[in-house]
């Protein structure tokens, strides 16, 4: 084969890994239960109308600005400013630990107060290191879609 064959070939090689790696990058990945179909309302917003919201399940939307290291079982979205930490209901499934990006639960809200000792365990797990308030919006979600 000539040089110009085999840079070629290299060439199409390349570009073929390239697109497929960008493909996959943007997939959208499931974990836990399907999320029902409709509009997320974010995070910012729940938090803001939190009696409006709490207490029934609903999609919810917002950027995920930690996860919990030993397991992935929590991870907290933000959205303008505020936040709620999302549980995964049960313990039936977890996130990835680098999980980052945009994501949508779907779960039940509600406003938590917490322990000493809960908001310690909570950033013992934390890779950021974000403060941990003793009282926290909290979403117990039956399924996550995090945005590739």
């Amino acid at each position: 084969m000539t040089d110009e064959a085999n840079a070629m070939r290299m060439l199409t090689f390349m570009l073929l890994s390239m697109a497929a790696a960008s493909a996959a990058a943007g997939e959208t990945k499931f974990y836990g239960q399907a999320i029902p179909a409709g509009q997320a309302v974010t995070i910012s917003a729940a938090v803001a109308s939190h009696e409006k919201y709490a207490g029934k399940p609903q999609r919810y939307s917002g950027r995920i600005a930690e996860v919990c290291q030993k397991e992935g079982c929590w991870m907290v979205l933000e959205d303008d400013g505020r936040s709620a930490r999302v549980m995964m209901r049960d313990h039936k499934f977890a996130v990835p630990k680098d999980a980052a990006g945009k994501a949508e639960v779907y779960g039940v809200l509600s406003r938590k107060q917490l322990s000493p000792e809960q908001v310690k365990h909570m950033q013992e797990e934390s890779k950021n290191g974000l403060p941990v308030s003793d009282v926290e919006y909290r979403i117990v979600a039956d399924g996550v879609e995090i945005a590739g």
